[in-house]
């Protein structure tokens, strides 16, 4: 379960379910992703995104560890925290206070381990209890260990000092940690204990391409696609058809007038929605890449990637709709190399800084934004697809054959040509909206820290570029339907309110802020 849905749920779950019933839950959730083929890898992907630094290795009771970075459960979670947890960062698993009738639980949990698993007996019978499971766990201790310590907050700044002050020390999380801070507290922990270096100027790039770092690439595509889009506006808000529309059309705009008097407005319409969108990516883009990018940050490259595998294979609907538009071609041409030089290598040594979490009022607000957000991001995904299917196929949706007060079968008479005309306007804009959410979606799920606010203007100006544009070119059409639009107004609010909600948090300068010592030895 992301941390984006343990904060605004987990009181709710802890209430209905009670707290043990609910850390069941929690991590009955994770366990089943984990065991799902390829799940545990879209844990890691989800929640870490990098391996952990090479200062968190250490050793337990003797035994290896890839992190010193663990969690404590009771025998009742131990099953699913043994499945659940090592993919989302932790080291090891303690299993604790075990007792003679836990020796069963114990060990069927321990036989699904992927990281080691220790157990602490307890009682009269810790003796016999650590005979029976020796077999089983990795180590079986029944005293104190001065090495390991146990965390009781989600305070990352304590867990942060105790591992680097001493590379024996173990932290070990108990169940509420995670309850309240959400599984991403281990990668969270790994970046604060990772070093950094200060970031790469901006001014201080060199002459030769050859030499020029990942991020730069990564910029000038973002330049690119808000380029692009200022052009297809004002091509759009101009002319409407270049040369070679109207070539392939056979007609200008005053024959596409006498077909439909609302033809035109209506390709305007389209064209304008998918110009907002093509700068609302280059927003994103600009942003993974000064922000992301350029700071070493792993999963801004990883969701640059992912949007962008997305939005350049769009050009192949244009085979599906037989008309080849050449400028879009000529851009995709440019900008594609540069795009792969961007992601081609992962980012460069860490250059972020991290601050402390904050006010904890704040942070519960930001994480309801960051569900906000992230809902924005999947409900304009599923709207890509949906304007996808419609423009390889039907073309229209019935508003729009009310607008224009035509069927699709009068116009393709009038030009056979014209519905495929329109539909590879409508294609190009689904598979745009499909990359800008995908880039959307990610970058709310895994850049939301605090402090990061080129994560909380990137998605702002995005916003605005991608929303405002389509409503006021509906509005100047007259094109009001409101079961059209109203997808597009619950993303403006959505996106509005989960902004709001976030700007304290996202947008926090560093402060000199005092966490207290929750870790006990």
């Amino acid at each position: 379960m992301p941390d984006w849905t343990y904060q605004p749920l987990r009181g709710t779950v802890a209430f209905l379910a009670g707290t043990r019933r609910s850390q069941r839950m929690a991590l009955r959730a994770l366990a089943t992703v984990g065991s799902l083929p390829g799940g545990g890898r879209l844990i890691a992907r989800g929640f870490g995104h990098r391996h952990p630094p090479e200062q968190l290795v250490g050793r337990i009771a003797g035994i290896p560890i890839r992190s010193r970075l663990g969690v404590v459960v009771p025998p009742h979670l131990a099953r699913d925290a043994v499945r659940a947890l090592p993919p989302v960062g932790a080291g090891v698993i303690e299993i604790a206070p075990v007792g003679p009738d836990d020796v069963a639980a114990v060990t069927e949990a321990a036989h699904a381990r992927h990281v080691p698993v220790i157990v602490r007996a307890v009682g009269d019978d810790a003796a016999a209890v650590a005979k029976a499971l020796s077999p089983h766990v990795d180590a079986v201790r029944t005293g104190p260990d001065p090495h390991i310590a146990y965390a009781s907050s989600a305070s990352i700044a304590e867990t942060v000092q105790v591992l680097t002050a001493d590379a024996r020390v173990v932290v070990l999380a108990k169940p509420s940690v995670l309850v309240d801070a959400g599984p991403g507290w281990f990668a969270r922990i790994a970046e604060a204990a990772t070093p950094t270096s200060p970031a790469l100027s901006l001014y201080k790039l060199g002459r030769n391409p050859r030499w020029w770092p990942a991020w730069w690439w990564g910029l000038l595509v973002g330049f690119g696609m808000i380029g692009a889009g200022l052009g297809a506006a004002a091509i759009t808000l101009g002319p409407v058809l270049l040369w070679y529309d109207r070539d392939y059309l056979g007609m200008g705009v005053e024959q596409l007038h006498a077909i439909d008097h609302h033809l035109v407005h209506f390709l305007q319409h389209d064209r304008i929605t998918m110009a907002g969108t093509m700068v609302a990516i280059g927003v994103l883009y600009v942003g993974f890449a000064v922000g992301g990018i350029r700071r070493g940050w792993p999963w801004a490259r990883d969701a640059y990637l992912a949007s962008g595998l997305i939005g350049f294979p769009s050009l192949l609907y244009f085979l599906g709709t037989g008309f080849i538009e050449p400028l879009h071609t000529a851009v995709t041409v440019v900008l594609l190399p540069m795009f792969v030089l961007a992601v081609r290598r992962t980012p460069e040594r860490p250059r972020w800084t991290l601050i402390p979490e904050g006010p904890e009022r704040q942070r519960r607000k930001a994480l309801v934004g960051q569900l906000l957000m992230v809902v924005t991001g999947i409900g304009l995904f599923i709207g890509g697809v949906v304007v996808s299917v419609v423009g390889l196929n039907g073309v229209f949706v019935p508003s729009d054959l009310e607008f224009l007060h035509s069927g699709a079968d009068a116009l393709r008479m009038a030009n056979p040509r014209l519905l495929p005309f329109v539909a590879h306007d409508r294609a190009g804009f689904g598979g745009a909206l499909m990359a800008a959410a995908v880039a959307i979606t990610l970058l709310s799920a895994w850049g939301w820290r605090r402090g990061e606010w080129w994560v909380w203007w990137s998605l702002a100006l995005a916003a605005v570029a991608g929303f405002i544009p389509a409503v006021l070119v509906h509005g100047s059409i007259r094109y009001t339907d409101i079961g059209h639009l109203a997808p597009v107004y619950l993303g403006m609010v959505l996106a509005a309110v989960a902004l709001f909600l976030a700007y304290p948090y996202l947008c926090a300068r560093p402060g000199k802020l005092h966490e207290p010592a929750h870790i006990r030895r």
